[in-house]
């Protein structure tokens, strides 16, 4: 008996010519909970990068596997249980093993990941990808678990049915890891297997997915024994955990948790990130070359600025130097050359700055929300999550695994969007994230302050009402959303969950660290460059064309004028705020707000409003210090509530009646609540998704929703005479 000796049983002889290590390609699969994405991170460390798979959605992680002759590529491919495809990822990872993915050839080697305390359930998919006649090592992770368990297990015996090395590890201990290390490396230095492959399945003249099981029932018989009693401690919580009562209060309390970890934990380190933004852009501010400069000195010196900004830009995002990406970067630099001081002053500190502040600020929730995940996945309490979730989530079209993601997008829609790869249908997973944005986030909470400081100031109950209310219209617009969609464009009753229930396991710290640093990476990478260009836009569309002085109001023409004589040393705060209402009124945005003015109309909605709103769908919080500008108040009065609500509040129409009345607040409320107003989030959606063109149609139906649900609310309360 070979129960604790984790020694790799010998493989076959192979006969062939020694492989070029450095080249060669090593695929890693096995069943979804065996310890694959653990035992990836033990041979790889944090060496590994995610992408894409090419002409796909679905994400692949690349590592250096480091061996005694050299080094090789280590690819975990999605977890599956058995090459007869039934999602996206598994199609993906079959493909692959197959050498069927295009630009991907067959690896030279596959490492098969074995649960080795339900090896039987294993063994399917092991036949499998031996009978692929690939050099093939199988890993029996979990070995602790199974000693743990007094589970014994013939290792040589079972080598000898599969015909490929057999290695006893653990990923969370690293017991076994070097033995592994020289298995993949003697089998690669093998080169191609022996054609004298006999498949389990040889000589079934019925059934052979049948015949495969009967083997591996066989197999297990032979080379395992397992005590009685086992699973008896996993039974007896789950009579309560996956009860259709307990179950859901167990999963609620679980989730509630989980929210308030996301909102109170990333509370300190948002803090920080919008306060190190803020120190930064004061520093470049203040240390800004003079204006004075020769403009032959102030042109080499902005575009070789820019030059090396879009050269750590590229470098970060990956991207490589081409004749495209190298015109690109000359042509920009060039344009910041040319740009007066104060504007580039400008587009460094409200553009560059800004747009990077806004991008890192998510990410301490980001970091969160996976981190938790990550140890709710390796204890087993997600699978049994969705599963009890699952009867209520399918009367409305959505799988029981979409409520964790619905659950994060209520601290921020980004982390539950990219959460949403929990749920391994494509389609159920397109539902999800195309209604997740509806639900109420963090940044819509200035939103909701300002609105029921406005209308119920005297009132904490109606104030209260107003935040309860936002909530619940989010949630009851998102389940209502999702059934049309799957009742449309996305027809089709959500995939039945057949689901593995693991056994529950202590959680690896360490895995779960090592998954937030590679989801942070890939979202600052990837989406970061997206949300820089869309800031940078917007800053544009905020501050051109210039406002010309014989423009600018009689009034404030002269007091600047009064400034270049030295008669005054510096205009007053409300003088200033003035000057930038009417530079921002003269913009490309404040142009828009006049322009869309018909169409805002019916809701209520003045030209000033509208810039609010249009500048909003960069950021949806940015309202609140854009309506503060409009007023005249200043970006800072946006975080005096009661300055900006009480300047708001004396606001007047042309005839005479108060802007933010009772009917005009509540449909501006109804409109922050259901519209699409964070690019972020687009950029997102866009990544997870692959196109674009399920962002636009988010951005699309949400908007439509948005006007048609504040239209309602605002004529109504005119019908009946609500002010």
């Amino acid at each position: 008996m070979a129960g604790l000796d984790t020694s790799p049983a010998p493989a076959p002889s192979r006969s062939t010519p020694e492989a070029a290590l450095s080249t060669s390609r090593v695929a890693l699969v096995g069943n979804p909970n065996t310890g694959k994405t653990s035992l990836f991170n033990a041979l790889t460390g944090l060496r590994a990068k995610t992408a894409n798979f090419p002409g796909s959605t679905v994400d692949i992680r690349r590592g250096r596997l480091d061996l005694e002759s050299g080094s090789a590529e280590l690819i975990d491919l999605p977890g599956l249980y058995s090459l007869d495809a039934l999602s996206p990822e598994e199609a993906l990872a079959a493909s692959v093993l197959r050498g069927e993915a295009g630009t991907e050839p067959a690896p030279d080697a596959v490492l098969v990941v074995i649960d080795a305390t339900h090896i039987e359930r294993n063994l399917y998919l092991a036949s499998e990808v031996v009978d692929l006649q690939l050099q093939t090592i199988v890993a029996l992770n979990m070995i602790d678990s199974a000693s743990a368990a007094r589970i014994t297990i013939e290792v040589e015996r079972l080598a000898g049915h599969l015909g490929c090395p057999v290695v006893a590890v653990s990923s969370r201990t690293g017991s076994g890891l070097a033995d592994l290390r020289l298995a993949v490396d003697s089998q690669l230095a093998a080169g191609a297997p022996q054609q004298d492959h006999v498949s389990c399945t040889a000589g079934c003249t019925g059934c052979h997915f049948a015949a495969r099981y009967d083997w591996a029932e066989l197999v297990a018989t032979e080379c395992v024994e397992t005590p009685d009693g086992q699973g008896h401690r996993t039974a007896t919580i789950d009579r309560f955990l996956v009860n259709p009562f307990g179950g859901i209060i167990a999963f609620l309390a679980v989730m509630v948790g989980l929210f308030y970890l996301i909102f109170s934990l990333a509370d300190v380190p948002m803090t920080m990130v919008d306060e190190g933004f803020a120190v930064v852009a004061g520093a470049v501010d203040s240390a800004f070359p003079s204006a004075d400069m020769h403009p032959a000195a102030w042109f080499f010196g902005a575009a070789s600025f820019s030059l090396a900004v879009f050269w750590l830009a590229y470098r970060a995002a990956g991207i490589r130097w081409s004749a495209k990406s190298g015109a690109a970067a000359a042509v920009a630099s060039v344009v910041v050359g040319m740009m007066p001081a104060d504007d580039l002053n400008s587009l460094l500190v409200d553009g560059v700055i800004a747009g990077v502040g806004g991008v890192v600020i998510f990410l301490p929730q980001i970091c969160i929300l996976f981190f938790f995940i990550s140890l709710l996945e390796q204890s087993g309490y997600l699978a049994r999550g969705a599963f009890v979730m699952e009867r209520l989530m399918r009367l409305v079209g959505l799988p029981g695994k979409a409520f964790v993601p619905m659950i994060s997008a209520h601290a921020c829609a980004i982390p539950g969007i990219m959460a949403a790869r929990v749920i391994e249908d494509w389609r159920d997973r397109l539902v999800t994230i195309l209604v997740l944005p509806l639900l109420t986030c963090s940044a819509r909470l200035p939103v909701y302050s300002m609105v029921a400081a406005l209308l119920f100031s005297g009132s904490p109950l109606y104030a209260a009402l107003v935040f309860v209310g936002s909530y619940v219209l989010g949630i009851a617009a998102a389940l209502f959303s999702a059934f049309c969609l799957k009742m449309t464009i996305l027809k089709g009753e959500a995939v039945p969950l057949v689901i593995e229930l693991p056994p529950y396991r202590m959680p690896n710290f360490r895995n779960a660290l090592t998954t937030v640093i590679e989801r942070a990476g890939v979202f600052l990478r990837q989406a970061g460059s997206v949300i820089l260009l869309i800031s940078v836009i917007l800053w544009g569309l905020a501050t051109y064309p210039s406002l010309p002085e014989n423009e600018m109001p009689e009034e404030l023409a002269t007091q600047l004028e009064a400034v270049r004589d030295g008669q005054v040393v510096e205009l007053p705060g409300e003088v200033q705020q003035e000057i930038l209402q009417a530079k921002l009124a003269h913009s490309y945005a404040g142009r828009l707000g006049r322009l869309f003015e018909p169409v805002f109309e019916p809701l209520g909605f003045d030209w000033r409003i509208n810039v609010g709103v249009i500048s909003s769908f960069a950021a949806r919080e940015v309202v609140v210090s854009t309506l503060a500008i409009m007023y005249g108040i200043g970006e800072d009065g946006g975080e005096d509530e009661e300055t900006l609500v009480e300047t708001l509040r004396r606001q007047k129409r042309p005839d005479g009646t108060p802007t933010f009345s009772v009917k005009t607040g509540l449909s501006l409320l109804v409109f922050f609540v259901l519209a699409m107003q964070c690019l972020p989030t687009q950029a997102v959606t866009k990544r997870e998704t692959g196109s674009w063109k399920w962002a636009v149609l988010q951005l699309v139906y949400m908007t439509i929703l948005a006007y048609v649900g504040a239209l309602i609310v605002y004529q109504g309360c005119t019908a009946f005479g609500v002010g």
